[in-house]
């Protein structure tokens, strides 16, 4: 089975190659990595252009910011692998992960699967999350998410979230921004397609360090889960 890996970047020049590299590292998968860049403004698009498209499948170059949930559904039109997984650009999340996610795919027992950052810890921690905001949203979120969508999911916003090329062909996406997140954890639920979660690695960044995500993409969050879930 060939995975896809999809790269969102924007503004990720310290670490875009580091996270390539680690993909790369990953001998006994056979994969394809499709970058697109949401119109960076840091001298990411260069590093791009003159040395990191050698490392992967395919970059696609947006004129404009448009977001995650758009870089997202640009790739979605040219993936040719059999199981589809969001990578963020900067190094939170570990590709080590990759084989331990990709399995119940490969072994039919599951369509999708989202990496937890959560399950099995016995708590948050802050050396991961950096802010206790960030651990209360998180929470609030996914819980809400769950009453929503009749789940149980530990973590609903995780990056790693990993697909059959099947259902994730299958899902029509609309939203451009972080809402790609809501969007299609409700869309799933809406085919009532079971998801699995797995434990994995995360070293969460502050906003110094780069961190996009902020309150408003919370509360857009849950804008988003309604939307889909009862004005469809």
């Amino acid at each position: 089975m060939k995975l896809s890996i999809i790269i969102p970047v924007y503004n990720e020049i310290n670490t875009i190659e580091l996270i390539v590299d680690k993909i790369n590292k990953q001998k006994l998968i056979n994969k394809e990595i499709i970058i697109v860049d949401d119109c960076s403004t840091d001298g990411t698009t260069i590093l791009l252009k003159n040395k990191i498209f050698k490392k992967v499948s395919k970059v696609i170059y947006h004129k404009k910011n448009l977001g995650k949930g758009a870089a997202i559904k640009s790739a979605k039109n040219i993936i040719t692998g059999d199981i589809v997984i969001i990578q963020d650009a900067d190094l939170e999340y570990d590709p080590k992960d990759y084989n331990s996610l990709i399995k119940p795919i490969k072994d039919n027992q599951f369509k999708v699967v989202y990496g937890s950052r959560v399950l099995g810890k016995k708590r948050y921690s802050l050396n991961n999350f950096t802010s206790i905001y960030r651990v209360f949203f998180n929470q609030i979120l996914t819980m809400l998410s769950n009453l929503f969508n009749n789940q149980q999911l530990t973590d609903a916003h995780t990056c790693y979230k990993v697909f059959s090329k099947e259902v994730f062909n299958n899902i029509d996406l609309k939203e451009n921004d972080f809402s790609f997140c809501p969007e299609i954890t409700t869309k799933i639920s809406l085919k009532n397609i079971k998801i699995k979660e797995i434990p994995i690695s995360y070293y969460g960044r502050s906003y110094k360090e780069g961190k996009k995500i902020n309150i408003l993409d919370g509360f857009k969050a849950i804008i988003v889960l309604f939307k889909y879930r009862f004005l469809r």
